[in-house]
């Protein structure tokens, strides 16, 4: 059933968000498992899937060439199926990343940089792996943690040998519940995901795994320091590492001895999960399903075990954004891939491993050419995104280097390693004059995306010579149409007729925001470069348009993307003085955000007052690097609360901006 659906594409790819616009409002049909007969898998002569992804996992495993570490039950499977050597999350933190693979979709359109935010609500319309495989007869079932929700946090220690059996810890039931359902479903077609939480810290489990290993297995990390040369920002904190009993607090090092004493702790919380996975393997086997499922392994990301100095996630070095993979297809030819993947592929995969259709918004591509013929390369390039301090971030791997920019241009700093010279990111390298060339060539390469880095992509749906969010008819739609749009607001007759761009007579914010959901497109490869260039002028120009999206915001694809983007546009400028903006909404009821510029970086105190000049609340912001803080989610917060969290009444109040060199104080109305 493996075959090879791959075709050349010859112009530009259509974004997502052409496709949300039309396809999402006819697919997003609601499916339970209980509406859905039962289906027998061998009249079907379709694959059932098993999907195993495991939390905080890095590519420390015996496949994976560390000799010492004891994971037979993996070790196995990838001696089945096809390792990928070089896969990359698109996010190094556990719910970014499960939202990007469980919808295919890279974070910049699920919108989730966080693990609080839920993809089922910043993209509702969006058709995950269940669902899809659902929709096509599929009967799918989820154990453990597969979707991320949040883990309670214990102050105890970081790790302990108990003295309990495998099924006394959340992975050993996972596998128990796995063992029985498969038992009850093996007649059906099923999509079967399991989540396993170890090794996430903390390190509690059996003591039979921490036998398998003693102090003088592991060595120290090459490096224990961050990069020469790197930036602040790229540094991870890890305060809430620093909350376990054990673990040293303030900035006070991580001793050689724990280093080695935690390596060790994770190596065993890894053997304990390893045995988990192989009970799933085995009950496959038992039950004489093995030859007709797709078994799909992952880690949601990479793990800090001390390199650079620092500890878990959440870093866009290599080791926080690698991870393991591993597909094992039925009738395939065992193999491993240096080809670079992405997680985000896994659900294309999928679908071209079970013979369904992919939906064409997936921002991945298939895996099965590199299975089927493990030098076959699918994309030059693999990218990460994170978010930190309020700059989105992305790092781009290729097979010989690692470059990153720091925000929108890089800056807040840019990373270049060059894995032939420096295979653990020793020097940053992006400043050196002799590579001032390849830093050109590659910060070009990051700036055309993931699109361009894919050498063959299959079911997508090529844009026409003209687009009709391109005003100018420049070849690319930027901040200049954005403009031509806002200028041609409550005009009948305009020199762009491209304005109305919905056709429905008038130009107004609605015209503005479909023009901002598609910027950066461009169907001629001959385009100028995108006119991403914000003056103050347009910052203004900005809030204002944002503030009236806010206020009419519907919630459709239209509205989101194009706040999305027009967001994107304001936390990327730096502003040429520090200043106070009026709050809005102007009344509000219940919340009103307060915005403000930052011309460097700097303390923050917003302080709410009553006409009495009477502190009622103090909303504590800190630290703020330098930018604009127009947008909703970059603005200072209030909820209409004192500092007893009690509702204040209507009437004027005033509040005031204090970054230590300057304050400044605005009034408000507010009318409930």
């Amino acid at each position: 059933m493996i075959k090879d659906t791959q075709q050349k594409v010859k112009s530009r790819l259509i974004s997502r968000r052409n496709f949300l616009s039309t396809s999402f409002k006819v697919s997003a049909v609601p499916f339970t498992a209980g509406l859905l007969p039962y289906l027998n898998a061998k009249a079907a002569d379709k694959y059932n899937v098993v999907f195993m992804i495991v939390d905080d996992l890095r590519p420390m495993l015996g496949c994976y060439g560390i000799s010492e570490m004891h994971t037979p039950n993996i070790d196995s499977l990838a001696g089945k199926g096809t390792l990928f050597n070089r896969a990359y999350c698109q996010y190094p933190l556990c719910n970014p990343s499960r939202a990007s693979i469980l919808t295919g979709l890279r974070p910049d359109t699920t919108k989730v940089h966080d693990n609080s935010s839920d993809y089922k609500v910043t993209i509702p319309d969006a058709v995950d792996m269940n669902q899809h495989f659902m929709k096509h007869g599929y009967n799918t079932y989820t154990i453990g943690k597969v979707k991320h929700y949040p883990a309670p946090f214990t102050h105890g220690p970081s790790w302990k040998a108990l003295n309990v059996s495998d099924d006394e810890l959340s992975d050993g039931k996972t596998a128990a519940q796995t063992e029985n359902l498969l038992t009850k479903i093996k007649d059906q077609l099923f999509f079967l995901s399991v989540g396993f939480d170890k090794p996430h810290l903390p390190f509690h489990v059996p003591r039979t795994y921490y036998q398998l290993y003693d102090l003088n297995t592991f060595r120290l990390p090459v490096t224990s320091n961050y990069p020469n040369m790197a930036p602040t920002i790229s540094e991870n904190k890890i305060d809430l590492f620093r909350l376990y009993q054990d673990i040293p607090s303030g900035s006070e090092p991580i001793s050689a001895e724990k280093t080695i004493e935690l390596i060790r702790a994770y190596a065993a919380s890894t053997s304990y999960m390893d045995a988990q996975v192989g009970r799933v393997l085995r009950q496959l086997d038992n039950l004489g399903l093995t030859e007709k499922t797709v078994v799909v392994f992952c880690g949601d990301h990479g793990f800090h075990l001390g390199e650079h100095g620092t500890w878990r996630k959440n870093t866009l070095f290599e080791i926080g954004v690698r991870s393991p993979l591993i597909i094992n297809v039925p009738g395939q030819q065992p193999c491993q891939t240096n080809a670079l993947v992405e997680l985000v592929d896994i659900f294309p995969t999928l679908c071209d491993a079970c013979e369904l259709p992919t939906p064409t918004e997936l921002e991945g591509v298939s895996l099965i050419p590199t299975i089927e013929q493990p030098t076959q390369p699918l994309k030059s390039a693999a990218f990460s995104y994170l978010t930190r301090s309020g700059a989105k971030s992305v790092s781009m791997r290729t097979d010989r280097y690692r470059y990153t920019e720091w925000g929108r241009d890089g800056k807040f700093g840019r990373e270049l390693y060059d894995y032939n010279t420096d295979p653990h990111e020793k020097v940053n390298i992006v400043d050196l004059s002799e590579k001032a060339g390849i830093v050109e060539e590659l910060s070009k390469r990051l700036r055309a995306g993931w699109k361009e880095a894919t050498t063959n992509v299959h079911g997508r749906i090529s844009i026409p010579d003209t687009l009709p969010w391109d005003i100018n008819n420049d070849g690319i739609v930027d901040i200049e149409d954005l403009m031509l749009v806002s200028s041609s607001f409550g005009q009948e007759t305009t020199e762009f007729p491209k304005v109305d761009v919905n056709k429905d007579g008038t130009v107004d914010i609605i015209d503005l925001l479909i023009v901002a959901s598609h910027l950066g497109e461009s169907c001629n490869a001959s385009a100028p470069e995108s006119n991403f260039t914000v003056s103050q002028d347009h910052i203004d120009s900005i809030a204002e348009w944002l503030t009236e999206a806010y206020r009419q915001d519907n919630g459709s694809n239209v509205f989101r993307d194009g706040i999305a983007n027009l967001e994107t546009l304001i936390d990327n400028k730096i502003p040429n003085k520090t200043h106070l903006l009026p709050n809005y909404p102007n009344p509000f009821n219940p919340e009103t955000w307060i915005p403000y510029d930052l011309a460097k970086d700097t303390d923050v105190d917003i302080t709410i007052y009553n006409l009495k000049g009477e502190i009622i609340r103090q909303l504590g912001i800190g630290f703020q690097i330098a930018g604009s803080y127009r947008t909703k989610g970059q603005a200072a917060y209030w909820d209409g609360r004192n500092s007893d969290g009690e509702p204040v009444s209507s009437g004027v109040y005033f509040y005031s901006l204090n970054t230590g060199q300057m304050k400044a104080i605005r009034q408000m109305a507010i009318l409930k």
